[in-house]
């Protein structure tokens, strides 16, 4: 039987980053706007489907959506002894960005039995304006495979925090907009989940274009 809640010492490391450091940064130094978190259901499994522009962007996301996400991390992050330590605590999991890693696939539906929300850039990487022009199927496989929902997700001015040659936060404006449930394919037939994948595509981007 799936467990509802985290385990205890992710849920621990998340408030404490979330409260000391995520939230106060979000809140004040970008002037985070957030719209529509009501939308989000507050247990079970979840697939949160987001654009990406930004490193900041999964601590980000994580915060605004109220409970802890774990987020695919490329698996160069994993070789840092410090930094590796923290992000398995937060919940991440290595996928290797070459190739079809069906060992990030497993670690996602993983996480969703134990009733974790788990985070999907749609477009696999990041884009330079935020906008999603290629998406993946992996958001919509993975709903399918957990049955599990999907939250589209917008960031909006997180592609603008890091200055290249600066190792300084620019105090840019950000805002995130929470979209409506969209349910998951109902097979992992190709059609289904592209006529899925597109929906989430189209309703970030719509969301994006709103801007501030």
């Amino acid at each position: 039987m799936a467990r509802s809640r985290e385990p205890l010492i992710n849920l621990f490391f998340y408030r404490a980053f979330k409260w000391s450091v995520v939230s106060p940064m979000l809140h004040v130094y970008f002037r985070g706007r957030i719209y529509g978190a009501e939308q989000v259901p507050r247990s079970g499994p979840l697939v949160v489907a987001s654009n990406h522009a930004s490193y900041f962007d999964p601590p980000i996301l994580s915060s605004c959506v109220g409970r802890p996400v774990a987020f695919m991390a490329k698996e160069e992050l994993f070789k840092i002894p410090v930094l590796k330590q923290g992000i398995l605590l937060y919940g991440a999991y290595p996928v290797n960005r070459e190739s079809a890693d069906r060992s990030a696939i497993r670690s996602a539906l993983n996480y969703l039995e134990q009733g974790w929300a788990t985070g999907v850039f749609l477009q696999g990487t990041r884009t330079p304006d935020g906008r999603i022009t290629e998406p993946k199927l992996g958001a919509a496989m993975i709903a399918a495979k957990a049955k599990a929902p999907l939250l589209p997700v917008s960031l909006w001015g997180t592609e603008e925090i890091v200055q290249k040659g600066s190792p300084i936060p620019r105090l840019v404006s950000v805002t995130v907009r929470i979209g409506e449930i969209i349910e998951p394919p109902t097979s992992g037939k190709r059609d289904e989940l592209e006529a899925v994948t597109q929906k989430c595509a189209a309703a970030i981007n719509a969301m994006h274009d709103l801007g501030r």
